[in-house]
Formats: structure tokens, sequence, C-alpha cells
């Protein structure tokens, strides 16, 4: 399954050619892995609560077509791969039918103080739903 999260693009984050700033483009990515995290009841301060950091270890975006003033996009995301302390995430940017951008994001599962640390088998199940090999 594929989580899907809308956006509008507002005229602030769009750059002196009138297309949506490249770093928005990232910032919508990240809004549509909360949102994820939110749907599956593991929000960013549940998260933190059960001691579990997710650590952005790389991240690929790959710009097909530029956005502009006022678009309704559509993010979706899906986990690609589960390890049992990191993972990555693929996510897509549309405009209705058209493909904008393209991220892949890796995750390293930390504690406070940084160290890697086994992904919390409840994380890893509620997931499942998102996963890019489940059929």
């Amino acid at each position: 399954m594929i989580h899907r999260h809308a956006i509008k693009v507002r005229f602030y984050e769009l750059d002196p050619y009138n297309h949506l700033n490249h770093s928005a483009y990232i910032q919508y990515f990240e809004v549509g892995r909360i949102e994820l995290l939110d749907s599956i009841g593991f929000g960013l301060s549940r998260l933190q609560d059960v001691g579990c950091y997710l650590v952005v270890t790389e991240i690929h975006t790959r710009f097909l077509k530029s956005a502009g003033p006022h678009d309704e996009l559509v993010v979706e995301t899906e986990l690609g791969e589960m390890r049992r302390a990191s993972s990555t995430w693929n996510q897509r940017m549309m405009r209705g039918d058209d493909l904008l951008a393209t991220q892949t994001v890796s995750f390293a599962a930390t504690n406070a103080e940084g160290k890697p640390i086994r992904l919390p088998q409840n994380l890893v199940a509620a997931f499942a739903a998102f996963s890019a090999t489940e059929e």
C-alpha cells in the first residue's frame, strides 16, 4: 500500500523563476513521511517516548518537472526496505498524473545518544502495510 498526502504549493516557497524551490521538495517529502508515521500511530513524539529516533543517513532526490504557484501535489510514500536498525523509504511527488520528483531516503534507528538500536517490533509490524514488498 502507498501512503498519500496532499500539499498545496504556497507563494513563499517559489524561487525567482516562479517554480517550487528545490529545498521545498525535500520538505514536502518529509511531511509525507511524518504523515505516514502519524497514520500508523508512531508520530515523532511517540517514537521519542519509546526511545527510537529515525535519523536520515542518505537522501537521493531526482527532479523531473517543476511545480508552480497553487499546484496541488500528492506525496506518495512507501517503505522500500526494512532492516534491523535501518530502513529505506521510496517517495514520489505527483501533480495529477504527472510525476514531478522522486526521493529515496535511508534512515538509521538510534537511541537518544545516537547509538544504533533495533527498530521496535511494533513499529516494524505497523510499517508492513506500507512495504513495497507487501502483496
